[in-house]
Protein backbone atom coordinates (compact mmCIF):
# COMPACT_ATOMS: atom_id res chain seq x y z
CA UNK A 1 0.00 0.00 0.00
CA UNK A 2 2.87 2.21 1.17
CA UNK A 3 4.47 1.93 -2.40
CA UNK A 4 1.03 2.69 -4.16
CA UNK A 5 1.16 5.92 -2.70
CA UNK A 6 4.81 6.84 -3.45
CA UNK A 7 4.50 5.64 -6.86
CA UNK A 8 1.04 7.83 -7.07
CA UNK A 9 2.67 10.56 -5.68
CA UNK A 10 5.57 10.34 -8.08
CA UNK A 11 3.65 9.84 -10.94
CA UNK A 12 1.46 13.09 -10.04
CA UNK A 13 4.69 14.77 -9.91
CA UNK A 14 5.82 13.46 -12.86
CA UNK A 15 2.64 14.65 -15.03
CA UNK A 16 2.37 18.36 -13.44
CA UNK A 17 6.43 18.72 -14.59
CA UNK A 18 4.82 17.48 -18.33
CA UNK A 19 2.09 19.78 -17.88
CA UNK A 20 4.53 23.06 -16.87
CA UNK A 21 6.82 21.59 -19.77
CA UNK A 22 3.60 21.76 -22.05
CA UNK A 23 2.39 25.47 -21.25
CA UNK A 24 6.26 26.17 -21.94
CA UNK A 25 6.03 25.11 -25.48
CA UNK A 26 5.40 28.32 -26.38
CA UNK A 27 5.36 29.18 -30.71
CA UNK A 28 6.25 32.40 -32.42
CA UNK A 29 2.56 33.05 -32.71
CA UNK A 30 2.08 32.55 -28.64
CA UNK A 31 5.24 34.80 -27.91
CA UNK A 32 4.04 37.41 -29.85
CA UNK A 33 0.55 37.60 -28.56
CA UNK A 34 2.19 37.33 -24.69
CA UNK A 35 4.48 40.26 -25.93
CA UNK A 36 1.13 42.50 -27.44
CA UNK A 37 -0.70 41.50 -23.92
CA UNK A 38 2.36 42.39 -21.86
CA UNK A 39 4.80 44.81 -23.39
CA UNK A 40 4.83 47.79 -21.23
CA UNK A 41 5.90 50.06 -23.75
CA UNK A 42 2.98 49.16 -26.03
CA UNK A 43 0.51 49.62 -22.91
CA UNK A 44 1.69 53.11 -22.19
CA UNK A 45 1.39 53.55 -26.07
CA UNK A 46 -2.52 52.62 -25.57
CA UNK A 47 -2.77 54.20 -22.55
CA UNK A 48 -1.74 57.54 -24.23
CA UNK A 49 -4.64 56.57 -26.71
CA UNK A 50 -7.19 56.33 -24.34
CA UNK A 51 -6.05 59.45 -22.71
CA UNK A 52 -6.32 61.27 -26.06
CA UNK A 53 -9.70 60.05 -26.51
CA UNK A 54 -11.04 61.69 -23.57
CA UNK A 55 -10.10 64.95 -24.13
CA UNK A 56 -12.82 65.54 -27.05
CA UNK A 57 -15.55 66.29 -24.28
CA UNK A 58 -13.61 68.32 -22.68
CA UNK A 59 -12.94 70.70 -25.45
CA UNK A 60 -16.43 70.50 -26.93
CA UNK A 61 -18.37 70.58 -24.14
CA UNK A 62 -20.33 74.38 -23.29
CA UNK A 63 -18.33 76.22 -20.25
CA UNK A 64 -20.31 76.16 -16.90
CA UNK A 65 -22.63 78.80 -16.41
CA UNK A 66 -22.00 80.96 -13.80
CA UNK A 67 -24.89 81.90 -10.50
CA UNK A 68 -24.31 85.11 -8.80
CA UNK A 69 -26.16 85.59 -5.58
CA UNK A 70 -26.30 88.97 -3.56
CA UNK A 71 -28.53 89.76 -0.36
CA UNK A 72 -28.30 93.32 0.25
CA UNK A 73 -27.50 94.87 3.67
CA UNK A 74 -29.06 97.96 3.53
CA UNK A 75 -32.71 97.36 2.10
CA UNK A 76 -32.39 98.98 -2.06
CA UNK A 77 -35.63 100.79 -2.22
CA UNK A 78 -37.77 100.31 -5.24
CA UNK A 79 -41.30 101.45 -6.06
CA UNK A 80 -43.37 98.51 -5.46
CA UNK A 81 -41.45 97.38 -2.63
CA UNK A 82 -37.82 96.82 -0.89
CA UNK A 83 -34.84 94.45 -2.93
CA UNK A 84 -34.05 91.94 -0.48
CA UNK A 85 -31.96 89.63 -2.86
CA UNK A 86 -30.91 89.06 -6.25
CA UNK A 87 -29.79 85.69 -8.44
CA UNK A 88 -28.06 86.48 -11.79
CA UNK A 89 -27.50 82.82 -13.82
CA UNK A 90 -25.72 83.50 -17.08
CA UNK A 91 -24.82 80.73 -19.91
CA UNK A 92 -21.70 81.61 -22.31
CA UNK A 93 -21.82 80.23 -25.77
CA UNK A 94 -19.00 80.60 -28.10
CA UNK A 95 -19.03 81.24 -31.39
CA UNK A 96 -21.33 78.90 -33.89
CA UNK A 97 -18.77 75.98 -34.60
CA UNK A 98 -16.44 76.75 -32.44
CA UNK A 99 -17.07 73.42 -30.93
CA UNK A 100 -17.30 71.25 -33.48
CA UNK A 101 -14.00 72.58 -34.62
CA UNK A 102 -12.54 72.23 -31.34
CA UNK A 103 -14.12 68.36 -30.81
CA UNK A 104 -12.23 67.46 -34.69
CA UNK A 105 -8.90 68.92 -33.58
CA UNK A 106 -9.22 66.56 -30.49
CA UNK A 107 -10.22 63.39 -32.32
CA UNK A 108 -7.67 63.84 -34.74
CA UNK A 109 -5.22 63.73 -32.08
CA UNK A 110 -6.85 60.91 -30.70
CA UNK A 111 -6.45 58.67 -34.00
CA UNK A 112 -2.98 59.90 -34.30
CA UNK A 113 -1.90 58.16 -31.45
CA UNK A 114 -4.08 55.50 -32.38
CA UNK A 115 -1.48 55.22 -35.28
CA UNK A 116 1.54 56.00 -32.80
CA UNK A 117 0.64 52.55 -30.95
CA UNK A 118 0.20 50.88 -34.26
CA UNK A 119 3.37 51.53 -35.28
CA UNK A 120 4.85 50.17 -32.32
CA UNK A 121 2.81 47.05 -31.97
CA UNK A 122 4.30 46.27 -35.52
CA UNK A 123 7.74 47.10 -34.40
CA UNK A 124 7.70 45.21 -31.36
CA UNK A 125 6.52 42.79 -33.43
CA UNK A 126 9.87 42.55 -36.05
CA UNK A 127 11.99 43.10 -32.94
CA UNK A 128 10.10 40.12 -31.00
CA UNK A 129 10.61 38.22 -34.88
CA UNK A 130 14.40 39.58 -35.09
CA UNK A 131 15.47 37.82 -31.82
CA UNK A 132 13.97 35.04 -32.14
CA UNK A 133 15.81 34.37 -34.96
CA UNK A 134 18.86 35.31 -33.57
CA UNK A 135 18.20 32.66 -30.58
CA UNK A 136 16.86 29.81 -33.47
CA UNK A 137 20.83 30.47 -35.69
CA UNK A 138 22.96 30.63 -32.08
CA UNK A 139 20.84 26.88 -31.17
CA UNK A 140 21.24 25.46 -34.28
CA UNK A 141 24.97 26.28 -34.78
CA UNK A 142 25.19 24.89 -31.15
CA UNK A 143 23.97 21.86 -32.64
CA UNK A 144 26.03 21.83 -35.09
CA UNK A 145 29.27 22.63 -33.75
CA UNK A 146 28.28 19.81 -31.05
CA UNK A 147 27.35 17.32 -33.75
CA UNK A 148 31.19 17.95 -35.23
CA UNK A 149 32.41 17.26 -31.91
CA UNK A 150 31.44 13.47 -32.33
CA UNK A 151 32.69 13.66 -35.71
CA UNK A 152 35.85 14.96 -34.45
CA UNK A 153 35.87 12.08 -32.12
CA UNK A 154 35.50 9.55 -35.23
CA UNK A 155 38.23 11.19 -36.97
CA UNK A 156 40.37 10.37 -33.80
CA UNK A 157 39.91 6.92 -33.40
CA UNK A 158 40.55 6.40 -37.07
CA UNK A 159 44.00 8.77 -37.01
CA UNK A 160 44.75 6.80 -34.00
CA UNK A 161 43.62 3.52 -35.61
CA UNK A 162 46.48 4.36 -38.47
CA UNK A 163 48.91 5.46 -35.98
CA UNK A 164 48.88 2.15 -34.25
CA UNK A 165 49.08 0.11 -37.42
CA UNK A 166 52.24 2.23 -38.58
CA UNK A 167 50.29 3.69 -41.73
CA UNK A 168 49.36 7.21 -39.91
CA UNK A 169 51.65 9.89 -37.91
CA UNK A 170 50.62 10.56 -34.44
CA UNK A 171 50.50 14.14 -35.20
CA UNK A 172 47.05 13.89 -37.28
CA UNK A 173 45.74 12.76 -33.49
CA UNK A 174 47.47 15.90 -32.03
CA UNK A 175 45.34 18.58 -34.85
CA UNK A 176 42.70 16.41 -34.02
CA UNK A 177 42.19 17.00 -30.36
CA UNK A 178 43.43 20.91 -31.29
CA UNK A 179 40.16 21.23 -33.68
CA UNK A 180 38.44 19.32 -30.89
CA UNK A 181 39.85 22.26 -27.66
CA UNK A 182 38.76 25.07 -30.21
CA UNK A 183 35.34 23.60 -31.00
CA UNK A 184 34.52 23.41 -27.49
CA UNK A 185 35.43 26.85 -26.54
CA UNK A 186 33.69 27.94 -29.15
CA UNK A 187 30.31 25.90 -28.41
CA UNK A 188 30.87 27.29 -24.56
CA UNK A 189 31.12 31.34 -26.07
CA UNK A 190 27.74 30.72 -28.16
CA UNK A 191 26.14 29.49 -25.27
CA UNK A 192 27.40 32.09 -23.15
CA UNK A 193 25.67 34.25 -25.95
CA UNK A 194 22.70 32.81 -25.62
CA UNK A 195 21.82 34.27 -21.96
CA UNK A 196 21.48 37.65 -22.81
CA UNK A 197 19.48 37.37 -25.67
CA UNK A 198 17.02 34.95 -23.41
CA UNK A 199 16.99 37.70 -21.10
CA UNK A 200 16.42 40.38 -23.91
CA UNK A 201 13.27 38.29 -25.32
CA UNK A 202 12.04 37.66 -21.96
CA UNK A 203 11.97 40.93 -21.19
CA UNK A 204 10.44 42.52 -24.45
CA UNK A 205 7.34 39.68 -23.16
CA UNK A 206 7.69 41.29 -19.61
CA UNK A 207 8.40 38.24 -18.29
CA UNK A 208 10.90 36.88 -15.62
CA UNK A 209 14.11 37.66 -17.17
CA UNK A 210 15.59 33.37 -16.39
CA UNK A 211 11.83 32.16 -18.05
CA UNK A 212 12.69 29.24 -20.41
CA UNK A 213 12.48 30.20 -24.02
CA UNK A 214 11.50 27.07 -26.51
CA UNK A 215 12.78 27.62 -29.91
CA UNK A 216 10.81 25.21 -31.69
CA UNK A 217 9.50 26.73 -34.64
CA UNK A 218 11.58 26.15 -37.74
CA UNK A 219 12.78 29.17 -39.63
CA UNK A 220 12.10 28.96 -43.45
CA UNK A 221 12.59 31.61 -45.91
CA UNK A 222 8.92 32.75 -48.00
CA UNK A 223 8.32 33.15 -51.85
CA UNK A 224 10.56 36.35 -53.12
CA UNK A 225 7.80 38.93 -52.43
CA UNK A 226 7.10 41.39 -55.31
CA UNK A 227 5.68 44.81 -54.51
CA UNK A 228 4.12 46.82 -58.01
CA UNK A 229 2.15 49.23 -55.82
CA UNK A 230 4.79 49.89 -53.19
CA UNK A 231 4.47 53.03 -52.70
CA UNK A 232 -0.01 52.92 -51.95
CA UNK A 233 1.02 50.38 -49.18
CA UNK A 234 4.04 52.42 -47.91
CA UNK A 235 1.12 55.68 -47.66
CA UNK A 236 -1.00 53.70 -45.33
CA UNK A 237 1.81 53.17 -42.87
CA UNK A 238 0.85 53.69 -39.41
CA UNK A 239 3.73 56.18 -39.55
CA UNK A 240 2.45 57.97 -41.79
CA UNK A 241 -1.48 57.67 -41.45
CA UNK A 242 -0.34 59.28 -37.66
CA UNK A 243 1.56 61.97 -39.30
CA UNK A 244 -1.38 62.83 -41.93
CA UNK A 245 -3.52 62.52 -38.41
CA UNK A 246 -1.03 65.39 -36.71
CA UNK A 247 -1.38 67.39 -40.07
CA UNK A 248 -5.83 67.44 -40.18
CA UNK A 249 -5.39 68.19 -36.40
CA UNK A 250 -3.26 71.30 -37.16
CA UNK A 251 -5.84 72.30 -40.09
CA UNK A 252 -8.78 72.18 -37.50
CA UNK A 253 -6.93 73.48 -34.65
CA UNK A 254 -6.71 76.94 -37.21
CA UNK A 255 -10.30 76.63 -37.84
CA UNK A 256 -10.73 77.05 -33.77
CA UNK A 257 -7.93 79.49 -33.57
CA UNK A 258 -10.39 81.47 -36.28
CA UNK A 259 -12.90 80.88 -34.13
CA UNK A 260 -12.04 81.93 -31.13
CA UNK A 261 -11.37 85.01 -31.75
CA UNK A 262 -15.34 85.68 -32.89
CA UNK A 263 -17.92 86.98 -29.88
CA UNK A 264 -18.51 84.88 -27.45
CA UNK A 265 -22.61 85.46 -26.36
CA UNK A 266 -24.08 84.74 -23.06
CA UNK A 267 -27.76 83.96 -22.32
CA UNK A 268 -29.20 84.94 -19.15
CA UNK A 269 -31.71 85.89 -16.23
CA UNK A 270 -31.67 88.12 -13.36
CA UNK A 271 -34.08 87.57 -10.71
CA UNK A 272 -34.98 90.08 -7.85
CA UNK A 273 -36.81 88.87 -4.77
CA UNK A 274 -39.19 91.83 -3.39
CA UNK A 275 -40.74 92.27 -0.27
CA UNK A 276 -44.29 94.42 0.62
CA UNK A 277 -44.38 98.03 0.65
CA UNK A 278 -46.27 98.64 4.35
CA UNK A 279 -46.93 101.97 3.42
CA UNK A 280 -48.60 101.90 0.70
CA UNK A 281 -50.07 99.74 -1.82
CA UNK A 282 -49.24 100.45 -5.36
CA UNK A 283 -50.14 98.13 -8.48
CA UNK A 284 -47.94 95.09 -7.91
CA UNK A 285 -46.65 95.46 -4.64
CA UNK A 286 -43.83 92.91 -3.44
CA UNK A 287 -43.87 91.71 -7.24
CA UNK A 288 -40.40 89.73 -7.92
CA UNK A 289 -38.18 91.30 -10.73
CA UNK A 290 -37.88 89.16 -14.07
CA UNK A 291 -35.38 90.38 -16.23
CA UNK A 292 -33.33 88.02 -19.84
CA UNK A 293 -30.21 89.17 -20.06
CA UNK A 294 -27.59 88.78 -22.88
CA UNK A 295 -24.14 89.63 -23.15
CA UNK A 296 -21.65 89.47 -25.79
CA UNK A 297 -17.62 89.15 -25.46
CA UNK A 298 -15.50 91.80 -27.87
CA UNK A 299 -12.45 89.97 -28.97
CA UNK A 300 -10.61 93.27 -29.74
CA UNK A 301 -6.98 91.90 -28.81
CA UNK A 302 -6.29 90.31 -32.07
CA UNK A 303 -2.66 89.64 -31.49
CA UNK A 304 -3.16 85.94 -29.48
CA UNK A 305 -5.88 84.71 -32.22
CA UNK A 306 -3.77 85.65 -34.54
CA UNK A 307 -0.37 84.31 -33.17
CA UNK A 308 -2.45 80.88 -32.48
CA UNK A 309 -3.60 80.52 -36.28
CA UNK A 310 -0.01 80.92 -37.32
CA UNK A 311 1.14 78.74 -34.40
CA UNK A 312 -1.11 76.01 -36.01
CA UNK A 313 -0.37 76.87 -39.99
CA UNK A 314 3.07 76.62 -39.22
CA UNK A 315 3.19 73.28 -37.07
CA UNK A 316 1.01 71.61 -40.29
CA UNK A 317 3.84 72.79 -42.87
CA UNK A 318 6.24 71.33 -40.52
CA UNK A 319 4.09 67.81 -40.01
CA UNK A 320 3.89 67.68 -44.28
CA UNK A 321 7.79 68.11 -44.74
CA UNK A 322 8.28 65.61 -41.83
CA UNK A 323 5.88 63.40 -43.73
CA UNK A 324 7.88 63.48 -46.54
CA UNK A 325 10.94 62.85 -45.07
CA UNK A 326 9.40 59.76 -43.81
CA UNK A 327 8.04 58.02 -46.68
CA UNK A 328 11.61 58.75 -48.32
CA UNK A 329 13.40 56.66 -46.00
CA UNK A 330 10.22 54.24 -45.27
CA UNK A 331 11.25 54.03 -49.53
CA UNK A 332 14.76 53.76 -49.10
CA UNK A 333 14.72 50.69 -46.34
CA UNK A 334 12.21 49.17 -48.32
CA UNK A 335 14.59 48.78 -51.20
CA UNK A 336 17.64 47.80 -49.20
CA UNK A 337 15.54 45.07 -46.74
CA UNK A 338 14.08 43.95 -50.45
CA UNK A 339 18.10 42.95 -51.44
CA UNK A 340 18.35 41.80 -47.81
CA UNK A 341 16.24 39.09 -48.47
CA UNK A 342 16.58 38.13 -52.05
CA UNK A 343 20.35 38.04 -51.25
CA UNK A 344 19.58 35.41 -48.20
CA UNK A 345 17.79 33.22 -50.83
CA UNK A 346 20.44 33.18 -53.17
CA UNK A 347 22.94 32.55 -50.41
CA UNK A 348 20.57 29.82 -48.88
CA UNK A 349 20.70 27.95 -52.47
CA UNK A 350 24.15 28.22 -53.20
CA UNK A 351 25.17 26.55 -49.70
CA UNK A 352 22.63 23.67 -49.94
CA UNK A 353 24.49 22.88 -53.44
CA UNK A 354 28.12 23.39 -52.00
CA UNK A 355 26.97 21.40 -48.67
CA UNK A 356 26.13 18.62 -51.18
CA UNK A 357 29.25 18.66 -53.11
CA UNK A 358 31.23 19.13 -50.24
CA UNK A 359 29.62 15.94 -48.50
CA UNK A 360 30.31 14.07 -50.98
CA UNK A 361 33.82 15.02 -51.42
CA UNK A 362 34.28 14.62 -47.81
CA UNK A 363 33.46 11.31 -47.95
CA UNK A 364 36.03 10.41 -50.93
CA UNK A 365 39.07 12.09 -48.49
CA UNK A 366 37.97 9.89 -46.08
CA UNK A 367 38.11 6.38 -48.30
CA UNK A 368 40.99 8.06 -49.34
CA UNK A 369 43.07 7.95 -45.78
CA UNK A 370 41.20 4.87 -44.68
CA UNK A 371 43.06 3.36 -47.82
CA UNK A 372 46.53 4.91 -46.90
CA UNK A 373 46.37 6.66 -50.48
CA UNK A 374 45.31 10.05 -48.71
CA UNK A 375 46.09 12.80 -46.87
CA UNK A 376 44.58 13.69 -43.01
CA UNK A 377 44.62 16.95 -43.45
CA UNK A 378 42.50 17.35 -46.61
CA UNK A 379 40.07 15.23 -44.47
CA UNK A 380 40.58 18.11 -41.68
CA UNK A 381 40.05 20.86 -44.17
CA UNK A 382 36.93 19.53 -45.76
CA UNK A 383 35.30 18.97 -42.59
CA UNK A 384 35.74 22.25 -41.33
CA UNK A 385 34.55 23.68 -44.72
CA UNK A 386 31.27 21.80 -44.20
CA UNK A 387 30.56 23.20 -40.47
CA UNK A 388 31.24 26.68 -42.13
CA UNK A 389 28.88 26.16 -44.87
CA UNK A 390 26.56 24.59 -42.04
CA UNK A 391 26.85 27.80 -40.29
CA UNK A 392 26.54 30.39 -42.89
CA UNK A 393 23.76 28.37 -44.37
CA UNK A 394 21.42 28.88 -40.96
CA UNK A 395 23.15 32.54 -40.72
CA UNK A 396 21.76 33.31 -44.26
CA UNK A 397 18.15 32.02 -43.08
CA UNK A 398 18.48 33.97 -40.39
CA UNK A 399 19.20 37.04 -42.14
CA UNK A 400 15.90 36.21 -44.99
CA UNK A 401 13.36 35.46 -41.60
CA UNK A 402 14.67 38.88 -40.51
CA UNK A 403 14.54 40.87 -43.80
CA UNK A 404 11.04 39.17 -44.30
CA UNK A 405 10.01 39.99 -40.52
CA UNK A 406 10.53 44.00 -41.56
CA UNK A 407 9.15 43.64 -44.96
CA UNK A 408 5.91 42.68 -42.79
CA UNK A 409 6.73 45.53 -41.16
CA UNK A 410 6.75 47.95 -44.39
CA UNK A 411 4.14 47.11 -45.63
CA UNK A 412 1.82 46.65 -42.88
CA UNK A 413 1.07 42.92 -42.68
CA UNK A 414 0.28 42.80 -39.33
CA UNK A 415 0.04 40.19 -36.64
CA UNK A 416 -3.56 38.88 -37.06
Amino acid sequence: MKNIKIYTLFLSAFMLLGIQELKAQETLEEYLEIAIKNNPKLQSEYAQFEAAMRKSPQVSSLPDPTLTMSGLGRMVETRVGAQEARFNLMQMFPWFGTLKARESAANLKAEAKFQSYLNSQNQLIFEVKSIYAELYALSEVIEIKEKNLSILGSYRELALSRFKSGAGAMVNVVKVDIDKDGAFTEIELLKDQLRPLRVKFNLMLNREATSAVIIKDTLIIPNNPEFDNYEEVLNKHPMLMGLEKQKESYLAQEIVAEKEGLPNIGLGVDYSIISKRADANPEGNGMDAFMPMVSVSLPIFRKKYKAAKEEAKFMSVSVENEMQQVKNELHSTLEMTLYEFRKSEKLVELYNKQLQSSTQANKLYISAFSNATGNFEEVLRMNQDILLLQTQKIEALKDGFIAKAKLDYLMIKNYK
